[in-house]
């Protein structure tokens, strides 16, 4: 039996001096190791340059990460952004056909924040994209002159849908404490998909594709942030862990 199953980490693309480069924040990597108990590699934003099928078949999870940037509007028939608005078209080009191609490969995927929305973009979803100016809807943003503490900390609790996964993760509680980092989010939920939790303004706040035949979950805020303090933090990556060490495992016995 595999100890440590290996899971893949969605990376941005930005300049570092002069030269191009492929990141991947600490703190996810820090929940996979710690919180999945998986050993972590960042999958570079290349695009066709590597297929989607060579990336399926050599990892046992698939996490895909919040970022500053957001899904070019092109993608799923949106508006042009706003000016300044910062995008990442090599990270898109990478991330919307691995997420459906690792949930149809039955590939554990756990998607926060930005990942939430790209999984609603491969779904064939549309997004808002500045929620905070779209009548009903609260603003969802964090405050960059707070400390990290405070933009990270509760902001607000969502619904958790009776029955769905992440109520199965935490019991009998059907409200849960969540922050809230986003400028984004879902506007028309994609065919195929299914709300898991909802804002106090009606936001969807979390998904999972219906048919998929492993772990898949998308959340639109960020448990990655100090997971080991926060109850369905700690449910959503030792779920998340536990589906990739099934898929390590069942791998292994293939071969």
């Amino acid at each position: 039996m595999l100890n440590k199953p290996l899971v893949g980490i969605t990376a941005d693309t930005t300049e570092i001096g002069a030269h191009r480069a492929h990141v991947v924040g600490d703190k996810y990597v820090a929940a996979v190791v710690e919180g999945a108990d998986a050993l972590a590699f960042a999958v570079p934003a290349f695009g066709t340059k590597q297929t989607c099928a060579d990336v399926v078949r050599a990892l046992d999870g698939l996490l895909f990460t919040g970022s500053a940037s957001n899904i070019e509007p092109c993608r799923y028939g949106g508006a042009p952004s706003a000016p300044g608005t910062l995008h990442d078209p090599a990270r898109d080009a990478t991330t919307l056909p691995l997420m459906r191609a690792a949930i149809d490969a039955g590939v554990p995927v756990l998607a926060i924040c930005r990942g939430l929305q790209e999984m609603n973009v491969a779904y064939g979803g549309t997004l808002h994209q500045r929620v905070h100016e779209v009548d009903g809807r609260d603003d969802h943003r964090e405050d960059h002159a707070d400390p990290l503490d405070v933009q990270y900390g509760p902001a607000h609790v969502v619904r958790l849908v009776e029955g769905g996964l992440l109520h199965s993760l935490v019991g009998d509680r059907t409200e849960m404490p969540v922050n809230s980092l986003h400028l984004q989010g879902v506007d028309a939920l994609a065919p195929g998909l299914v709300v898991e939790a909802v804002a106090p303004d009606g936001l969807i706040e979390a998904i999972r594709p219906a048919a998929a035949p492993a772990f898949a979950l998308g959340v639109q805020w960020h448990p990655e942030w100090q997971h080991a303090d926060d109850p369905l933090s700690t449910a959503i990556f030792r779920a998340f862990g536990a589906a990739c060490r099934r898929r390590a495992n069942a791998r292994i016995g293939r071969y």
